[in-house]
């Protein structure tokens, strides 16, 4: 009897130790499926986040509130595509990414027939409206834009117009953006108003950005490195030791050298 029950009692051991090293082999197993999915999510990141990334350069530069309404129902739609093959690696990468280059194509369409045709271009992207026209409200404008008389005080002061009594026009653009033209009165008042001349400035080009060399800009300026080399050495230091080094359109130079002090020549 005693020998069955010891026979029971090591055998139950033995059992006991085969599930607990087996149990120990599925952690194990499950941790490097989980290390390995995690991978698969950080690859499936990386390639769709790129994806993403050239396809919205490829739809040109426009901030998010000048967007046209096709233009955001796409960038809407390409963020939800990525989304979904990007965290569930149960769903093939590429049904995140035929989809995308879609969109890309028809995007692309869509700007090619905004530019061949006017209809089109209505019928896509609509036409602005003249809220205040000539000084008076257009209520019939409000009602079809569904625009309240608060919602257009609210914009108009987004403009720095706190007196909608001051403005001449308002139109509501395609983007949804409010322009504004202010009676003539209360307009600022130009050089051309006081009969005065203003001098040419023209456009400041950066010459070097952090220590390297705009040669683009250079050649714009029928420059080179010899020349702006002896123009930053006036200053008591090399074109790559310099922060930043601007000229403008008189021909004014201002630089500032790593960690020192700035400059500026006239």
């Amino acid at each position: 009897m005693s020998i069955f029950v010891l026979h029971l009692f090591l055998t139950k051991r033995f059992f006991l130790c085969i599930i607990k090293k087996f149990c120990e082999k599925i952690r194990i197993y499950w941790k490097k499926v989980e290390v390995l999915n995690m991978l698969v999510i950080l690859i499936r990141t990386i390639v769709l986040y790129t994806l993403v990334l050239l396809v919205m350069r490829g739809m040109g530069k426009r901030e998010i509130g000048q967007l046209q309404p096709f233009e955001l129902v796409i960038s809407i739609m390409i963020a939800d595509l990525a989304s979904i093959p990007m965290s569930d690696i149960g769903v093939p990468i590429f049904n995140g990414i035929i989809p995308i280059l879609g969109l890309l194509i028809m995007h692309l369409m869509i700007s090619l027939g905004n530019l061949k045709s006017i209809k089109f271009r209505q019928a896509i992207c609509g036409k602005p409206s003249i809220l205040i026209f000539r000084g008076k409200i257009d209520e019939e404008v409000l009602i079809k834009e569904r625009y309240t008389i608060n919602e257009l005080q609210e914009r108009l002061r987004g403009k720095d117009v706190f007196n909608i009594g001051d403005v001449e026009y308002a139109i509501l653009e395609t983007s949804g953006e409010i322009n504004v033209i202010l009676k003539p009165e209360k307009r600022n008042p130009t050089l051309e108003d006081m009969e005065l001349s203003a001098k040419y400035e023209g456009i400041t080009y950066d010459l070097v950005i952090d220590g390297v060399i705009q040669y683009d800009n250079l050649n714009k300026l029928n420059k080179d490195y010899t020349w702006l080399e002896e123009e930053v050495s006036k200053f008591g230091f090399e074109p790559e030791d310099a922060l930043i080094v601007t000229i403008d359109g008189n021909n004014n130079i201002f630089c500032q050298q790593k960690g020192g002090r700035r400059c500026q020549k006239k």
